[in-house]
């Protein structure tokens, strides 16, 4: 359905000088600099899939939809979109996808919300029979007939989000692209939402793209999930594969009855590996001492077997590394790639 192949994107400007004699400076100066955005990316996104696109602020995820959506035209390599090149067949493709951004609206800001979906009934010249069948069908999954006939302006956040993604469904387009689709909702309405995406990618098998820094959008909808930093794509596959990859970290809580016995024990000593491999953290209100390991050089039973030789263990839990801590820490360029 989506193929993205060697794709880079470079931005050339003028180049900016720092205070007033700068300013006057860049008004007669030729000298350019370029900022590659996004960098040799490729990827293949079958029908039907719902992918998750992420990265940090800056990192060419913006810019990869855009070229994606033909608002951009890539500097070298090649998009396609349900065989279409989208920035050369702007019309064809435009047919073919559906854009919800999260801090912008499609909609027409002071006409009633039956007059915009009119309004673009005409533009991608639907029929009227498929109209109500659409109509219908989203009606059901977003109850946009409770709030149609209002102004879009007298929407609340949660009622335009849902408007919006309706819109964008409206044709019934073979792939829909959405940035931050939840931002600013509350948990009802987020729920809501990516529910209503999931029956609509089971009942019509449209191809979703999903930008997000909502972590539970990820866990909820997402079957793959492709990483960019940089500009860079760092990682492609599923959930739980990331997990494996860069989730190295594996943590486990002991409550222990002689809490006094690790003060000036260095645990990583006692398993023979070196400090950033093992780290420990007492609770004394909690009597529990806390060991953050890397699972991949230490197991389990050596972390609970070092610890009880030095003092008895009534009771243990073991937390794997969560999908936030392992985005955060991408974000943060603190994993290895």
């Amino acid at each position: 359905m989506i193929t993205v192949k060697n794709v880079s994107k470079e931005f050339v400007s003028n180049k900016k000088y720092p205070g007033f004699k700068g300013a006057i400076k860049g008004l007669f100066s030729n000298e350019k600099v370029s900022k590659v955005a996004v960098d040799n990316i490729s990827f293949h996104i079958n029908k039907g899939e719902i992918v998750g696109y992420i990265g940090s602020n800056g990192a060419g995820k913006s810019t990869t939809i855009k070229m994606m959506t033909g608002i951009l035209t890539p500097t070298n390599g090649e998009c396609l979109v349900n065989g279409v090149n989208p920035s050369k067949q702007r019309k064809i493709n435009a047919q073919n996808i559906g854009v919800v951004f999260g801090q912008r609206t499609q909609l027409w800001w002071d006409l009633p919300l039956s007059e915009s979906f009119t309004i673009l009934k005409e533009i991608y010249n639907i029929s009227d029979q498929a109209y109500q069948e659409s109509m219908t069908f989203l009606n059901k999954i977003l109850d946009l007939y409770s709030f149609f006939d209002r102004p879009v302006r007298t929407l609340s956040l949660g009622q335009r989000m849902r408007a919006d993604l309706g819109a964008a469904l409206l044709h019934n387009p073979k792939v829909l692209y959405l940035d931050e689709p939840t931002i600013g909702l509350d948990l009802v309405v987020k729920d809501n939402i990516r529910k209503a995406i999931k029956e609509i990618n089971e009942k019509y098998q449209t191809t979703v793209i999903l930008t997000t820094h909502d972590i539970e959008d990820i866990e909820e909808l997402c079957s793959r999930i492709i990483v960019i930093d940089n500009g860079k794509k760092i990682y492609d596959g599923s959930l739980e594969k990331l997990k494996d990859t860069y989730g190295t970290k594996r943590k486990v809580s002991m409550e222990i009855k002689q809490l006094n016995a690790f003060e000036g024990i260095e645990l990583s000593e006692t398993l023979g590996v070196t400090p950033d491999l093992c780290s420990t953290r007492l609770d004394v209100e909690k009597n529990t001492l806390e060991v953050t390991f890397d699972k991949n050089k230490l197991q389990v039973p050596q972390v609970i077997n070092a610890v009880m030789s030095i003092a008895d263990v009534q009771d243990i839990q073991i937390q794997e590394t969560e999908l936030a801590e392992i985005v955060k820490a991408i974000y943060q360029h603190n994993v290895a790639k």
